[in-house]
């Protein structure tokens, strides 16, 4: 489901216009703060209804603006042209598919599957443990709507239980603590399975590219060494629950789960370099390609944000060689590095200055 071309209205210091994107890959070359990274931020946030830089809509603006907008159009795999609109105006945003206001996010996700490879990835491998727990998820809402729901739900009953333990009012903590072991058993058995899956791709690339043997992702779940049903779970929480009611907050549950990577059973991360930490953020975002192509037969559209730029010339080869099969592919690049090395014939180059692009 390729995009074929994208209209801004104060997006960032974009100029208000059409761009022509129906080229299978196509590279955005120029310095810094020229609009570059723009451009694919308004690509992901047509495909997921969010931007990867902000959290605020309204920083989003064009300086001296107050609303935005964007209109990304793709073709489906029937060769229909499709539309998706995100419009912010007084402060709110609205999503339109085709004309159609859609109510909930979950409802566009699949629609444009884009890969994000950008320079914060480095938080997978460094990163705090809520990183890893993201990045898992974020993989599998790529293609399973129903573990939207799973987070949704999970996310809802613990909130409700911290609330609890807050208050103090700990009569209502057996029902949620039912909830809890329900949507957290739910989440586990899927992370578990990702993780594994993960695996059987992961390692294979991390030593085509570093000659580094037997580096995996490990998963260690809150809810460890139980029988996979609900009652023992409710059981561990109900051993806990005086600590719980100690520091008023949940302890244990998929929220603390940990992912990490290790070698030869021990932890990679600690003795690895600063180099090997980048190349394990790359390597993921393209085993969570294979990973969605394997899961859905769809090839995703790869949004690349002067992620080749830290690597050595061995390296940038090794890792654009490999780079899974993709819809399309959408890069950015300085001025002065050898992207010329990376076109096919269906390669088109935009240069990018003050907001505004160029052939």
């Amino acid at each position: 489901m390729p995009f074929l071309y994208q209209t801004f209205y104060n997006f960032r210091n974009l100029k208000n216009d059409t761009i022509d994107l129906s080229n299978r890959e196509i590279f955005f070359v120029g310095q810094n703060g020229q609009g570059k990274s723009n451009i694919l931020e308004s690509l992901y946030y047509t495909s997921y209804g969010v931007s990867f830089r902000t959290h605020v809509d309204a920083q989003i603006v064009k300086n001296g603006q107050k609303d935005f907008s964007i209109n990304a159009f793709y073709k489906t795999e029937d060769e229909s042209s499709q539309k998706v609109s995100v419009i912010f105006e007084n402060g709110k945003k609205r999503i339109e598919k085709n004309g159609k206001k859609i109510q909930d996010r979950k409802e566009l996700i699949n629609t444009i599957p884009c890969i994000l490879f950008c320079h914060d990835d480095m938080r997978f491998a460094t990163g705090e443990p809520e990183c890893r727990r993201f990045f898992i998820d974020q993989s599998l809402t790529l293609y399973d709507n129903l573990y939207i729901d799973d987070m949704r739900n999970y996310k809802k009953v613990l909130k409700n239980r911290n609330q609890i333990l807050k208050t103090k009012q700990y009569e209502m903590l057996d029902v949620y603590d039912s909830q809890l072991a329900q949507y957290g058993l739910i989440i586990q058995e899927k992370r578990k399975k990702a993780i594994y899956e993960f695996n059987q791709i992961f390692g294979n690339l991390f030593e085509q590219i570093t000659g580094i043997q037997g580096v995996t992702i490990s998963y260690e779940p809150s809810w460890k060494n139980f029988f996979p049903a609900s009652q023992e779970i409710i059981s561990h929480l109900l051993s806990r629950r005086e600590t719980d009611k100690l520091i008023e907050t949940t302890m244990s549950g998929p929220h603390r789960d940990k992912i990490n990577f290790t070698k030869d059973g021990d932890f990679f991360i600690p003795t690895a370099s600063t180099g090997q930490c980048r190349l394990i953020s790359l390597i993921l975002r393209v085993a969570q390609s294979v990973y969605y192509t394997r899961a859905t037969s769809l090839k995703p559209v790869l949004l690349m944000d002067d992620v080749l730029l830290e690597l050595d010339p061995d390296k940038r080869a090794k890792l654009t060689a490999m780079l899974p099969d993709y819809e399309q592919l959408f890069c950015t690049f300085l001025p002065g590095e050898p992207y010329e090395r990376y076109m096919h014939d269906t390669t088109k180059i935009y240069k990018i200055e003050n907001g505004e692009w160029h052939e």
